[in-house]
């Protein structure tokens, strides 16, 4: 006979019906490719298979769900470097949002915006997938820095600390692609 708390535990279906939606967007703002978001919510659900009754229900499901998507994410990052692929594909998100655009813009303002849109996925490529995630969060879908610490299992105080520090990572980023876009392409023969 189960115990009460093995009665109470939800139950791998229970999980994906309720979270996947919550696992997708985790992975999209931990910087899963398009391509890969799939593959990566299937391996999440599969951990999350593996590991349930190890789920002590002392925190939220959806921290302990956030855990295995950064384990995921950072996975996924590591086998891309290794492919030598590139992790800065536009996210779904951005190209819907094109689509919403398309007819208000002219062509050039497209291309500006898709430019614009890919810097900002390189900027965000260069954080660990903790950092993204909060500055995500934070900065794009303006969740207070409470929410997002609810929902990462961290303290208030982690969510400010990774703002602070992703944001100088992206402060120094940004001033370096500016460099590098001013500096003049020299030749050999030119000193």
């Amino acid at each position: 006979m189960p115990t009460e708390s093995e009665a109470a535990r939800p139950d791998l279906r229970q999980i994906h019906a309720l979270h996947a939606d919550f696992v997708w967007r985790s992975l999209q703002r931990l910087g899963v490719r398009a391509a890969d978001l799939e593959d990566a919510l299937q391996e999440v659900f599969i951990v999350v298979h593996r590991r349930l009754s190890s789920f002590d229900q002392t925190s939220r499901i959806t921290s302990w769900l956030f855990g295995i998507c950064l384990r995921v994410a950072s996975a996924q990052r590591r086998r891309a470097h290794v492919r030598r692929e590139q992790t800065g594909t536009p996210p779904e998100w951005f190209e819907s949002l094109e689509t919403e655009r398309a007819g208000e813009t002219s062509p050039e303002q497209a291309a500006l915006e898709r430019e614009e849109r890919a810097e900002l996925e390189a900027l965000l490529d260069a954080l660990e997938p903790a950092k993204r995630a909060t500055v995500v969060m934070f900065e794009i879908e303006e969740m207070s820095a409470p929410e997002i610490a609810i929902l990462t299992g961290v303290p208030v105080s982690t969510v400010y600390s990774r703002l602070a520090s992703a944001r100088e990572i992206l402060k120094s980023a940004a001033l370096r692609a500016r460099r590098r876009e001013r500096s003049p392409i020299r030749t050999r023969g030119e000193r």
